[in-house]
C-alpha cells in the first residue's frame, strides 16, 4: 500500500521519467517515487499539466483538492482498471428496488448510530451525565426498523446526530461556542474542525472505493446526484465517529488545535496551515492504528477496516452474505 502525500506550498507538479517531482516559488524541488503514491491531497494552488494527469491515470493515483478555507472541493478519479458489469448491474438494481435500497440504508444508519452511541457512553463512565441523551438516541434508534422511507430515515439520523451533538460541549474540555452543526459556512470553531475531518474521511473512503469493483456513484442512504461520489458519503457516515469525532475530541482535549488556529476576521471559518498540517499528521496516524479483529483473529488497520466494509457490500449486493454495518466493539 502506498502513501498519502499533502501539498501546503503553492508550485507547478510534473511527470519526469518514473518519478513526480514539485517544483516550489523559490525553486526547490522536491523528487516523489510515482510506486510510493496512493493518494495527493493539495491544500494550495498547483499547476498541474496533461502530461501529469495522464500518466498519474495509469498508476491509479487520485487527486483530492482542497480550497482555500481548506474545504474539499473535489477529486481527480482515474478510470477505473478494477471493473465487474454484473457488480454495477447489481449496484444499480439495490438502488432501484426500493425494499432493497431501504434495507442497506437502514443497515448503514444502524451501524452509524450504534458508533455514536459508543462513544457518548465511553464518556458517560468517564465524569459526565449522558444518560438523557443516551436514552434519547436508544429510542430513537429502535424507530430505525420501523420507518418505511429513505426521508423518514433521514430525519430519524438528524434527530440523533443532534443530540449527539449536544453533547459536545461537556466532552470537549476547552470553553467553545457549539450549539449546533452548520454546515455551508461552519459558523464556529468545533463546525469548522468537524467539516475538515469529515473531508478527510470522505476522500479516505473513496480511495478505498477506487481500490474495488464498486462504483463510487451509486448510493442508497444518500441520493446519487451530478459531480459528487455519493457511495463515499454512505459509507463515511459509519466511520465519522471512530476516526472523525474522536480525533476532534483529541484535538481539542490535548490542546492540540485551538482558537488562535483560526482567523477570527472569518468568523473562525479559516483553519491556519499550521493547523491543517497537525489535523492531517494525526488524521494519517488514526487511518495506521490497528486492532484486533473479530473474525479475522487479526490485526488490521482502520483504514483496512473501510475496506472490509466495502467487500461485506459487495457480497451484499452480489447475494453471498448479509450486510451488516461495522460496530465498534472495543
Amino acid at each position: 500500500m502506498g502513501r498519502d502525500y499533502y501539498f501546503f506550498s503553492s508550485g507547478e507538479i510534473k511527470r519526469k521519467d518514473d518519478s513526480l517531482v514539485f517544483f516550489n516559488k523559490e525553486g526547490s524541488k522536491r523528487y516523489i517515487p510515482v510506486n510510493d503514491v496512493e493518494n495527493i491531497y493539495f491544500f494550495s494552488e498547483m499547476k498541474l499539466n496533461t502530461k501529469f494527469l495522464n500518466f498519474i491515470s495509469t498508476k491509479g493515483i487520485i487527486l483530492h483538492f482542497f480550497n482555500y478555507y481548506g474545504f474539499y472541493t473535489g477529486s481527480f478519479y482515474p478510470r477505473e482498471s478494477l471493473n465487474s458489469g454484473l457488480l454495477v448491474v447489481k449496484q444499480v438494481e439495490h438502488y432501484i428496488n426500493s425494499e432493497k435500497r431501504l434495507f442497506l440504508a437502514r443497515e448503514i444508519l444502524k451501524s452509524a448510530s450504534y458508533n455514536i452511541l459508543h462513544n457518548i457512553r465511553y464518556y458517560n463512565t468517564r465524569g459526565r451525565n449522558f444518560d438523557e441523551a443516551i436514552t434519547r438516541i436508544e429510542i430513537l434508534r429502535k424507530k430505525l426498523h420501523r420507518e418505511n422511507n429513505i426521508p423518514g430515515l433521514m430525519a430519524i439520523e438528524g434527530n440523533i446526530r443532534e443530540t449527539y451533538y449536544k453533547c459536545f460541549r461537556d466532552i470537549i474540555v476547552q470553553d467553545v461556542e457549539f450549539q449546533r452543526r452548520v454546515f455551508r459556512p461552519p459558523d464556529n470553531m468545533v463546525n469548522s474542525l468537524i467539516s475538515f475531518i469529515n473531508s478527510l474521511i470522505y476522500t479516505a473512503v473513496l480511495s478505498e472505493i477506487y481500490r474495488t469493483q464498486l462504483s463510487p456513484l451509486i448510493s442508497y442512504l444518500h441520493e446519487p446526484g451530478v459531480r459528487r461520489f455519493s457511495l463515499s458519503l454512505d459509507i463515511a457516515e459509519i466511520f465519522k465517529p471512530l476516526i472523525g469525532d474522536r480525533l476532534l475530541f483529541a484535538l481539542l482535549n490535548k490542546k492540540q488545535i485551538d482558537e488562535n488556529d483560526f482567523s477570527r476576521e472569518t468568523n473562525f471559518l479559516y483553519l491556519k496551515e499550521r493547523a491543517r498540517k497537525v489535523i492531517i499528521k494525526e488524521f494519517d496516524e488514526r487511518l495506521k492504528t490497528t486492532v484486533k479483529h473479530r473474525r479475522l483473529k487479526r490485526s488490521v488497520s482502520y483504514r483496512k477496516l473501510i475496506r472490509l466494509e466495502l467487500y461485506k457490500l459487495i457480497k451484499h449486493l452480489l447475494g453471498e452474505q448479509i450486510y451488516e454495518g461495522f460496530r465498534i466493539w472495543w
